[in-house]
């Protein structure tokens, strides 16, 4: 791993440019590692490489605006910081109609889908998967009454989104709605009534359609849709209807079990004997049962325990709880909302964001721990396995897109991270400096064939 790659003085700035202008010209670039394509993989093949996840809850999503639920604004180093704990995908719970226009055409503001792009390539930068949605859209309603008005809005907006973003590859993920249902009801919590549970159906299906509808890597992109509230009671499951039986949809359910330890305040603080043990093993089995027993893939998109000041229940529920989902074949993706506070409801966070550092480092270990391996942050992370030496935007070919990407980062307009780092370092010293680019710019223009790295 390098220690450190630096710009060496500034004196090479002018030069810099005037090489650079000469040798390309203009060129449009983008330093995403989001560009890669979609592979023919299956939608389990593709959870199972999603690894342990990381909502950025409470953010995005927040009713009046992104720091208004009183987490900052999110930084590219707060990704770095769960990536580094060993996480391989973010959750983004966006909210979209306080940035949208009237009907008929629910335009959705430039600047919002702007900045959720940005936020959402602070994960694929670092070559972790992606969860966008629509989150507290409290416009959506299954009923009747109100579905041709609602289905009218959710396809305007989901037009709008997946056609900013439908040239990504697919590590980006889509997900249609978050937990729909009829807020205050008998059976909110509870799968709702066959009247919600079939126009959720049909949101379903009416998402899915227009997603697929904008062509480019949309037509095979994996989605992910949710039960009646992302529920996990018998009748929402067994009530869920595939759209089209499209075999790249992904079943999203939301597990906090169970409640009196895992969501109520005034509830049980222990967590751990065998029976407790017994009892989430028979909940997981019966979504394996139901859907990756028989190929479909599920994804637990939101789960977590509040802090009751109980961190090592927290630790073995949390490891438990991953290990069995991932034994299964679905992926959890931990609610982090930004709040820590012990004795409080809500207090599910995991991430310091302003700090930068762990509230609860040992649950976050323990929670990816059981989904994989837990990085060591003492021993090099090795290479990706179609890693190249001068390739900085991952796209397996080195062109003046990388000479371009590795100009931007010695002007300090635009810096490297992961293995763009990595790959830019092309004389193997473990500086970025004048000497790359002018090795880069040497291979591009056919007067050497080997990096020195390589040949070290």
């Amino acid at each position: 791993m390098l220690k450190s790659l630096l710009f060496r003085g500034k004196s090479f700035v002018l030069s810099l440019v005037v090489l650079t202008s000469c040798l390309l010209g203009g060129v449009n670039v983008s330093a995403s590692t989001a560009y890669t394509g979609m592979r023919e993989i299956t939608s389990l093949e593709l959870v199972n490489e999603m690894g342990a996840g990381w909502n950025l809850g409470n953010t995005l999503d927040a009713l009046g605006g992104e720091t208004n639920w009183g987490n900052p604004r999110t930084t590219k180093e707060m990704i770095d910081k769960v990536k580094e704990m060993g996480f391989n995908t973010v959750r983004f719970p966006v909210t979209w109609f306080q940035n949208t226009g009237p009907a008929p055409n629910y335009t959705i503001s430039n600047s919002w889908l702007d900045r959720v792009e940005e936020v959402v390539n602070y994960a694929l930068d670092n070559n972790m998967y992606a969860i966008l949605n629509l989150h507290h859209e409290e416009w959506i309603i299954p009923s009747y009454a109100n579905e041709e008005q609602n289905t009218e809005q959710l396809t305007k907006m989901w037009e709008q989104i997946a056609n900013r973003f439908k040239d990504y590859g697919d590590y980006l993920i889509f997900e249609t709605m978050n937990e729909p249902r009829i807020k205050n009801s008998p059976y909110e919590w509870t799968g709702g009534t066959p009247e919600a549970r079939e126009v959720i159906n049909r949101y379903n299906l009416a998402a899915v359609n227009t997603i697929r509808s904008t062509g480019g890597n949309n037509l095979t992109r994996h989605i992910m849709i949710p039960t009646h509230a992302a529920s996990a009671a018998d009748v929402a499951v067994n009530d869920l209807i595939i759209p089209n039986n499209d075999d790249r949809i992904i079943v999203s359910i939301h597990n906090y079990s169970p409640y009196f330890f895992a969501m109520d305040a005034n509830g049980t603080a222990s967590w751990g004997s065998a029976s407790d043990r017994d009892s989430l093993a028979r909940e997981l089995d019966a979504l394996y049962n139901k859907f990756v027993k028989n190929g479909r893939a599920v994804v637990l998109g939101e789960f977590g325990t509040i802090n009751k000041n109980n961190e090592a229940d927290r630790i073995a529920h949390a490891e438990f709880f991953s290990s069995e989902a991932r034994a299964r074949g679905m992926t959890v993706v931990w609610w982090d909302n930004g709040f820590a506070t012990g004795g409080r409801a809500e207090s599910y966070a995991l991430l310091n964001r302003s700090a930068l550092n762990w509230h609860f480092p040992e649950i976050a270990r323990a929670f990816v721990r059981g989904a994989g391996e837990v990085p060591d942050p003492s021993t090099p992370t090795p290479p990706p396995n179609n890693f190249k030496y001068g390739d900085l935007d991952g796209n397996g070919s080195i062109d003046s897109t990388d000479y371009v990407l590795l100009r931007r980062h010695l002007l300090e307009i635009s810096p490297l991270t992961g293995d763009a780092l990595l790959a830019a370092d092309v004389n193997g010293d473990g500086v970025l400096d004048s000497t790359d680019y002018v090795i880069l710019r040497r291979y591009l223009l056919d007067i050497i064939s080997v990096f020195p790295a390589e040949a070290n």
